[in-house]
């Protein structure tokens, strides 16, 4: 089976990437025959912009963008898409949330034509998020701050495509030996990807 890694952060060298990294690692185990990619937006200079053209596509007066139509691909070729990203003001980075305003597209993700009723096209497709943030978990918790991310990002983008969110996780603090934590989560949540049920969702904050 294969996954595609999204990643959006500017910084090779960042606690984001490093998770990235381990967590391919647990996908290509030894002996497995899943596969992976990495889609680096930052690195790859995608534009999150969304312009007329996203516009016109949204209204179907026009095709799809061909930079778009690229990345719709690369999810179509993966069993199960992985977002990882570092919390900015309680939320995704721009760069992720403009690549999933352009890409999750109508027509392609959903549906709207058929009388209101949305039709959501994203139900074989299985979603990992993990989030990597500086705050403690109670501070999290506290201001309610994991809650609303779990309704804008898991219930607001991907439930409304009919995605299932398999795993979403937080990885919270970063001290040396937190780091250290966050990057055998990652290595087994990439051994445990394809091992995943959709009926089993898997909430760690």
């Amino acid at each position: 089976m294969h996954a595609l890694i999204v990643v959006a952060h500017p910084d090779q060298g960042s606690l984001t990437h490093s998770v990235a990294r381990h967590l391919a690692g647990g996908i290509a185990q030894p002996g497995e025959a899943h596969s992976f990619e990495i889609a680096d937006l930052s690195a790859e200079g995608f534009d999150p912009g969304f312009k007329l053209a996203d516009l016109a596509t949204h209204r179907r007066e026009s095709p799809i963008p061909s930079d778009v139509a690229a990345e719709q691909a690369r999810i179509d070729r993966a069993d199960a898409l992985v977002l990882v990203y570092p919390v900015y003001w309680w939320s995704m980075p721009g760069l992720l949330k403009g690549w999933i305003d352009r890409v999750f597209s109508n027509g392609w993700a959903y549906d709207d034509s058929q009388g209101g009723k949305i039709v959501k096209k994203l139900g074989h497709l299985n979603v990992h998020l993990v989030g990597i943030g500086g705050a403690d978990a109670r501070t999290y918790a506290r201001r309610g701050y994991d809650a609303a991310m779990k309704t804008q990002i898991d219930h607001g983008i991907f439930d409304y495509c009919g995605a299932p969110v398999v795993a979403s996780e937080l990885l919270l603090g970063s001290e040396a030996a937190e780091v250290s934590v966050h990057l055998e989560t990652a290595r087994s949540i990439g051994r445990d990807l394809f091992r995943a049920s959709s009926s089993q969702v898997t909430e760690i904050a």
